[in-house]
């Protein structure tokens, strides 16, 4: 169940950075070479530089990445480019974005959650490397920048109710847009009245994480770390909690956009024979163009119809019958688990058609994934990927229907949209050494 913990925040002096939209980031696993260097040009504040900053020569135990955001955190707090809030607060959370041609508000609230992990519902496999990567960036620079991103579910949308109530008619304390043009505004609640009855209204609800799977991973493993050496909290904002945002999904303004996938890699790949033994288990539908392949797929929502290309040719394949999974996915899966587009996709595509199996998604081998269809085609057309399997989105609903099986879906299953801004309020941990 949700532990909601109000925290005095820390965040960006305007008067010194100037406007916050320079200083913000996307999370750090969005930062894509391109936008490093983008972010480190908008301003020298701007929090890439500590959560993902850039290699130097010479770097080594003693000066490297990890040791720079330690430093340049601790300048900022010293200068007076961060500065604490004086009081608890939970924050309220506005993203305004356009999303399939509407204009969207998605609701919720930052907060510290407690650490329990028997208590949190997580819905996607981790890899090794970025949970090493981000303890890293924790120990050196004991800190929280980014969210975890929660759901919970109240038909009743009571914390709702009282959070509106209370920002109402009020400007935004923080205001930032983003690279998409998405709006993202913070409002400061610290009337206790207010927190406590948010507190209540949550207090018997399960989380379940939409995003930030490594970064909660990775807190669960510094809280051990930390009790294994024997260190305790010194103020509410310590190791045994994470700041995280959590919103209702009984709330509008919930999208998700689905996540697809390129293949290269293949020896002696031919996408004839592919077709071929596609055509076991599918029905294959060839299609003139991207834009009709495209639509099509959209069009077999719920079918589990996928699009696909490759060099000189476009299809959708659509599963014949669902009781094949049961087959192709031996063992206690859920039938929930088993219904995923992502599951067939992954279990009768990917592993038995083209050998793609569960350890070289790990290693990170033969896959490619991308949320823009027409750079995956691209791709393909250019020969830098040899298919594009275009997917339809995963749906909050089932995000929680597989996550209360205890179950976990492939890798990068889920694009909640927009992204939570990295920089908007921040954590430093106090510790009892």
């Amino acid at each position: 169940m949700a532990e909601i913990i109000p925290f005095r925040g820390l965040r960006y002096n305007a008067e010194r950075v100037g406007r916050v939209t320079d200083v913000v980031s996307p999370p750090y696993d969005r930062v894509y070479p391109h936008v490093q260097e983008m972010l480190y040009e908008k301003s020298p504040y701007n929090i890439v530089r500590i959560i993902k900053g850039k290699e130097q020569p010479g770097d080594g135990a003693d000066q490297n990445v990890y040791t720079r955001a330690a430093q340049t955190f601790a300048t900022w707090r010293r200068d007076g480019t961060l500065l604490r809030d004086e009081e608890p607060s939970v924050y309220g959370y506005h993203q305004e974005y356009a999303f399939g041609g509407e204009r969207m508000t998605r609701k919720g609230v930052i907060a510290l959650g407690r650490l329990e992990p028997e208590k949190v519902h997580a819905h996607e496999r981790t890899l090794r490397g970025p949970k090493e990567d981000r303890l890293r960036l924790m120990r050196a620079t004991e800190a929280n920048f980014g969210h975890i991103f929660m759901l919970y579910s109240d038909a009743e949308r009571t914390a709702d109710r009282v959070l509106a109530a209370a920002i109402v008619g009020r400007a935004p304390l923080i205001e930032a847009e983003d690279a998409d043009g998405n709006a993202h505004r913070v409002w400061s609640v610290t009337d206790p009245a207010t927190v406590q009855a948010v507190q209540r209204a949550l207090a018997d609800k399960d989380l379940y994480i939409a995003d930030g799977h490594h970064r909660y991973e990775t807190a669960v493993n510094y809280l051990r770390e930390c009790r294994q050496k024997g260190w305790t909290p010194a103020a509410p904002e310590s190791f045994d909690v994470r700041m995280m945002t959590l919103f209702n999904v009984a709330e509008p303004g919930m999208s998700i956009r689905p996540i697809h996938r390129m293949v290269h890699g293949i020896d002696g790949f031919d996408p004839a024979r592919f077709l071929a033994d596609a055509a076991e288990h599918f029905v294959i539908d060839r299609c003139n163009g991207f834009d009709k392949m495209r639509a099509a797929t959209e069009q077999g929502r719920g079918r589990h119809t996928f699009g696909v290309a490759w060099m000189d040719g476009f299809a959708t394949l659509r599963l014949r019958d669902e009781a094949v999974m049961e087959v192709l996915l031996p063992g206690e899966w859920s039938s929930d688990y088993r219904r995923l587009d992502v599951s067939v996709l992954h279990a009768a595509i990917l592993d038995r058609l083209l050998g793609i199996d569960a350890q070289a998604l790990e290693e990170q081998r033969n896959i490619t994934y991308t949320v823009d269809p027409a750079e995956g085609v691209e791709s393909v057309l250019q020969g830098r990927e040899q298919l594009f399997f275009h997917v339809n989105a995963t749906s909050a609903d089932e995000v929680i229907r597989v996550a209360d099986h205890g179950e976990k879906m492939p890798q990068k299953s889920t694009d909640f949209y927009p992204k939570l801004l990295t920089g908007l309020v921040m954590t430093a941990m106090e510790i009892r050494r």
